[in-house]
């Protein structure tokens, strides 16, 4: 049976923490949507395909093979049989990601790849259009944000915990810029999805986060019945 739990919400709201959280807690599969973007971004940075060459980038997509594999604490990344699970969260690899997933078509070949995914069960999973998009039938849906200050001081720590050079102003002014870009794209815009829970994770410890998630499931019909079948 499958039970999908959509985490969406801008860049740096806490979505990829708590969605690995929830989904070890839970037991059920985490997906990582950004990652699948970031991969196809490392592709294309590195064969030198040009985002304004859709002949290029549409062969690209056709031979690329992205997957993931591992628990949700240690989610491995698959580009065409290589694992590239670090060499994908670099500042640069992450803005072209951003521009790559505002292009019709990447968007559409991913989504498919994405769906695909729920045959594996029930699921856990984190992006911009998981409930609007990818998975709009999803038995839980949250929309998680925060105010970008808070945001990009979050995105720096992380940065820097991963020995990347990074400062409060340039994040700042990356997030700003991602945050226009994901909510204007004609393709799959970022919105709070129809029936979500828009949790404002400002004032939240990743505690405070986790446990709201996890309200949100133990409170749905559909998991009672879940809990009985495994």
């Amino acid at each position: 049976m499958s039970f999908v739990v959509t985490i969406d919400g801008p860049a740096a709201a806490g979505k990829s923490t708590t969605a690995r959280a929830v989904a070890a807690r839970l037991g059920f599969l985490y997906i990582d949507t950004g990652a699948m973007y970031r991969a196809l971004a490392l592709k294309t940075r590195e064969q030198g395909v040009s985002l304004d060459d859709p002949q290029a980038l549409r062969a690209c997509l056709e031979g690329t093979r992205v997957d993931l594999s591992g628990a949700p604490h240690e989610t491995h990344v698959w580009l065409d049989g290589v694992d590239v699970s670090d060499r994908i969260r670099t500042p640069e690899v992450s803005e072209l990601s951003s521009r790559l997933a505002a292009l019709p078509e990447v968007r559409r070949h991913l989504v498919a790849l994405q769906r695909a995914l729920r045959a594996r069960g029930p699921l856990v999973g984190e992006g911009r259009d998981l409930g609007t998009v990818v998975f709009p039938d999803a038995e839980v849906k949250i929309f998680l944000d925060a105010d970008l200050e808070t945001r990009a001081r979050r995105r720096v720590r992380d940065l820097q915990s991963r020995g990347i050079a990074a400062t409060l102003e340039q994040v700042r002014e990356d997030l700003q810029r991602r945050d226009a870009r994901d909510r204007s794209r004609a393709e799959s815009p970022l919105r709070a999805p129809e029936g979500a829970r828009v949790l404002d994770t400002t004032g939240l410890d990743i505690e405070g986060q986790i446990e709201a998630v996890l309200a949100e499931v133990r409170a749905h019909p559909e998991y009672s019945k879940l809990l009985r079948t495994r």
